[in-house]
C-alpha cells in the first residue's frame, strides 16, 4: 500500500499554479474596467434564403 503523504504547503501549490498555468496577467485596474451592457443586440444568424438548406446539403455545408 502507499504511505500517507503530507499535504502540500501554501507554497509549493502556488509553485504548481505556476508551473502549469504561468504567469498570471496583472489585474485590470477598476478605471480600466468596461460595464457590462445587455442591451446589446443578440447576433443571431439572418433566416436562410429560400432553398438555401438543399443548397447547404449539395455542397455540404
Amino acid at each position: 500500500m502507499s504511505e500517507p503523504t503530507e499535504p502540500f504547503s501554501d507554497e509549493q501549490y502556488a509553485f504548481l499554479r505556476h508551473v502549469r498555468f504561468g504567469e498570471l496577467p496583472p489585474p485590470v485596474r477598476p478605471e480600466d474596467r468596461l460595464a457590462a451592457t445587455e442591451t446589446d443586440p443578440p447576433r443571431y444568424q439572418p433566416d436562410p434564403t429560400p432553398g438555401q438548406y438543399e443548397q447547404d446539403l449539395r455542397s455540404g455545408g
